[in-house]
């Protein structure tokens, strides 16, 4: 009986050291105002920074302000998104990430006045996905999962039920950058709320 408690005990300090904390995380172009508390992010998203790479605009963009963590294999990671967008592209939401040439972002995007759910992969140069919403949202929660060498993207105005927008290719047996990102292309900033990642 003692070597029982003795070996649970020693599981559950193990996968307590181990569970995700957003201190443990990492800034990739971290913005110039953040704040972590009672585990939820909140940050001044830098102006004019975005995650582009050449397809319909012509240029390279990789500034935009993200917080991961790495993670190596198979995984599922969600978030709560808020955020005050005030320009055209405002984007709030999650980043997968090997290298600036290979990544995808997901989340709500603010464009023409609308709100839209959001995907951009990246292989060398960038696609765009949309789906318009109707009506302005409060937030939405975004769901990846990677199996093999594909990342599931989901969403949520619930945390109940998910619907899939996007399936793509992501290089398998490669470690990624996951965590929460932001940009505001054409503007000076907006805040941004992140929850339960």
């Amino acid at each position: 009986m003692k070597k029982i408690f003795v070996s649970m005990a020693a599981m559950l300090l193990a996968t307590t050291s181990m569970a995700q904390t957003l201190e443990r995380m990492q800034w990739f172009n971290e913005p110039e105002n953040w704040e972590i508390k009672d585990d939820v992010l909140t940050m001044d998203v830098t102006p004019h920074s975005d995650f582009w790479r050449i397809s319909h605009y012509g240029f390279t963009v990789d500034d935009g302000p993200v917080l991961y963590t790495t993670r190596g294999g198979e995984f599922e990671v969600k978030v709560k998104i808020s955020g005050e967008y005030k320009e055209r592209f405002d984007h709030a939401g999650l980043m997968i990430r090997i290298d600036k040439e290979n990544y995808i972002k997901t989340g709500i995007e603010f464009v023409d006045g609308k709100y839209n759910l959001s995907a951009v992969v990246t292989h060398h140069t960038s696609d765009w996905s949309v789906i318009k919403l109707d009506k302005p949202v409060p937030f939405v929660w975004i769901k990846a999962v990677r199996r093999l060498d594909a990342i599931e993207v989901f969403y949520s105005f619930d945390d109940k039920e998910y619907t899939m927008m996007r399936n793509c290719w992501m290089q398998d047996n490669t470690p990624v950058m996951v965590g929460m990102m932001a940009a505001s292309p054409d503007g000076e900033g907006f805040k941004a709320k992140f929850e339960h990642f």
